[in-house]
């Protein structure tokens, strides 16, 4: 019945359902991300990290002291001389680990 009355569907109305069907799966996946992320048993995963001795998450691939924050020493950016730039652009995206910094003395 439908398809006699419109026997060649416009390809916005083709673009604009497939759209909605995309964005409705889309927003599935966002709901189904933040019902799956309150089951998840954070102190589990903690004890895991610790008792397999795991480094945080790389996020850049640059520079070794970008790439594990948590493994750098204060020296890393200017290892190539003191007085050096840091070269590297992710160098002035990433603070310091909270532990090189003065005020946690």
């Amino acid at each position: 019945m439908l398809l006699r009355r419109c026997p060649h569907p416009r390809m916005a109305n083709v673009a604009l359902t497939l759209l909605a069907i995309l964005l409705l799966l889309f927003g599935l996946t966002l709901a189904d991300a933040a019902w799956r992320s309150r089951s998840t048993d954070r102190a589990t995963n903690r004890a895991l990290v610790r008792e397999l001795g795991l480094t945080d998450l790389s996020l850049f691939t640059e520079a070794r002291y970008t790439r594990h924050p948590s493994q750098a020493d204060r020296h890393s950016p200017f290892q190539d001389h003191p007085a050096a730039l840091d070269h590297f652009p992710t160098g002035t995206l990433l603070p310091p680990p909270p532990g090189l910094t003065p005020s946690s003395r």
